[in-house]
């Protein structure tokens, strides 16, 4: 997989200050909808908080990958964030999350969405991975470094 198929360099927030798990899926849903000619982020946030109802995405290790379905988007996007200091985002393991990568896959996705979830968890289960997101100070940085991600080989 090609995480480029996914996220672009304007989907991507370098150290926001935001400190509410509702505000982090909010800035999500802005920028998923960002570059999207037919999607607008209030549906996308409604897609995102529904899912989290059902129970949290917070991975655990200060990583959450909040997702939905739209049947408005043809295509999976994913937008990702930074954040500045964790939030509490229920997370499995009760630490607050910093990094927070949002997918939106549409209404017809159902073996590729397993399968990008299990690569986003490959990635952000990576600790050295995750340890340099954190330490990166720039947007831009943030996108090189998740473009070029590998999975480990065995």
């Amino acid at each position: 997989m090609d995480i480029t198929d996914l996220i672009t360099a304007e989907r991507i927030v370098c150290d926001s200050e935001v400190t509410s798990k509702k505000r982090v899926i909010e800035v999500l849903s802005e920028l998923l909808a960002t570059g999207q000619e037919d999607l607008t982020a209030r549906p996308i946030f409604d897609s995102l908080i529904g899912r989290e109802r059902l129970g949290s995405t917070g991975l655990g290790h200060g990583v959450a990958l909040p997702h939905g379905r739209f049947s408005q988007s043809q295509q999976a996007i994913g937008a990702f964030v930074k954040l500045k200091q964790g939030v509490d985002f229920d997370a499995i393991d009760r630490r607050p999350v910093d990094l927070v990568f949002g997918l939106l896959v549409p209404d017809h996705y159902t073996d590729e969405h397993l399968k990008i979830l299990a690569y986003l968890a490959e990635m952000f289960s990576d600790r050295a991975f995750c340890q340099q997101l954190r330490e990166t100070n720039s947007d831009q940085t943030l996108f090189e470094r998740l473009r070029d991600w590998r999975p480990a080989t065995t």
